[in-house]
C-alpha cells in the first residue's frame, strides 16, 4: 500500500495506480470536466490513464466555474 494526499487528506492505494485510478476510486463527479495537479503540476487529460503515482505524491482535483458579474 502507497499512501498519497488527495485533495489535502490521506488515502491509502494499492500501487500500481493511474491519476485515472485515482478519479474512479474517489467517484469524481464529472471526471471529464476536472483537472489535476500531481505535486503542484498539471496533468495533461492524455496521461490521466498512464501517469503512474508513487507513494507521497499529492493529487488535487480541481473544477474551473465560470461565471458572470452581477451589476
Amino acid at each position: 500500500m502507497a499512501k498519497l494526499i488527495v485533495n489535502g487528506g490521506e488515502q491509502e492505494v494499492l500501487l500500481p495506480a493511474t491519476v485515472a485510478d485515482v478519479i474512479r476510486e474517489n467517484h469524481v463527479a464529472q471526471p471529464d470536466m476536472v483537472s489535476v495537479q500531481v505535486n503542484e503540476e498539471f496533468v495533461d487529460r492524455e496521461e490521466f490513464s498512464t501517469l503512474q503515482l508513487k507513494d507521497g505524491d499529492e493529487v488535487d482535483f480541481l473544477y474551473f466555474m465560470g461565471g458572470g458579474a452581477y451589476v
